[in-house]
């Protein structure tokens, strides 16, 4: 097992395979660094090195008392990215995980990343307000934190239904997938788990997408009810329209499981363009189906 040590002296844990230019996938709440295994893969057979870790206070990282507001996760980031010495990283943040990645650029800016990938994000802004509309009232943010507290096994047991879109006709996931999402949230402290609902609820990350200046891909499923598109995903394209804006059309919340294939595939090729202008020569499965134009790279 890996581990790097962040400038507040919390051990993190994150894995680190293949060669070639770097990806590092950051993994939504009350998740792992596991939930990106498929994606890795294909990645990995793609020439890619991967890495992804857990967040601070779930999966296999320390359970600190604090830090788990969006500039402490950024600067746990930042602290992986030098600790590895990557240079030229591309950023895929999966849910939660886009705040890492939109505080991140926002806070440090992007001479060390190449490009960022947004999966159904909770970015740039959850919490209803005048000027946010789409955004979730906060009486439901409390009601989550409060069903968390109550038996946050009974909510997560529910919760995941919702988020890989199961109902009493449709299984786009088996059950044993299902548990294993119920046993690694359940992994997570629960006070880690409580305030990253503050952190993806309440933090308002606008500015720091309208700072983004590298290439960007937004992926949303049209029928997510963890994190509705009209107040997320739409948002985002609106506040940054260089990015390519993919819809997954029938797709819920977990489309990192339900839609894996698809995801991979788009994952891949996006990070392979990127890829091939920066380190030209380098062969590709599927190079430069993805021009710079259609990346919409700002100057």
């Amino acid at each position: 097992m890996k581990f790097f040590t962040t400038r507040d002296n919390t051990e993190i844990f994150y894995k680190d395979a293949g060669h070639g230019p770097a990806v590092i996938l950051i993994h939504g709440w009350p998740l792992s660094a596991d939930m990106w295994d498929e994606q890795t893969l294909s990645l990995l057979e793609a020439g890619f090195r991967v890495v992804s870790y857990d967040r601070r206070g779930f999966g296999r990282s320390e359970q600190t008392a604090s830090g788990y507001d969006y500039d402490t996760l950024a600067a746990d980031l930042k602290d992986l990215i030098y600790y590895l010495k990557l240079e030229k990283v591309a950023l895929v943040g999966f849910s939660m995980g886009g705040g890492e990645v939109a505080r991140y650029l926002g806070q440090f800016g992007s001479e060390r990343i190449s490009c960022a990938a947004f999966v159904s994000t909770s970015t740039p802004f959850r919490k209803k307000t005048k000027d946010n509309p789409n955004g979730a009232p906060e009486e439901k943010l409390n009601d989550t934190k409060n069903g968390i507290k109550k038996d946050r096994f009974a909510f997560f047991h529910n919760f995941f239904k919702d988020f890989f879109g199961m109902t009493t006709i449709k299984h786009p996931i088996s059950m044993q997938a299902l548990e294993w999402a119920e046993r690694t949230a359940s992994m997570a402290s629960l006070k880690a788990t409580l305030e990253c609902v503050d952190a993806f609820g309440l933090t308002d990350l606008r500015e720091d997408v309208r700072s983004i200046d590298i290439p960007t891909l937004i992926i949303h499923g049209t029928a997510d009810k963890i994190v509705p598109m009209n107040g997320s995903a739409d948002l985002m394209a609106e506040l940054l329209p260089t990015a390519k804006y993919i819809k997954y059309d029938e797709a819920p919340h977990g489309l990192n499981l339900t839609h894996k294939e698809k995801l991979s595939r788009d994952l891949t090729e996006f990070l392979n363009a990127r890829a091939t202008k920066e380190y030209g020569g380098r062969p590709m499965k599927k190079a430069d189906q993805w021009s710079e134009d259609k990346f919409g790279e700002r100057h």
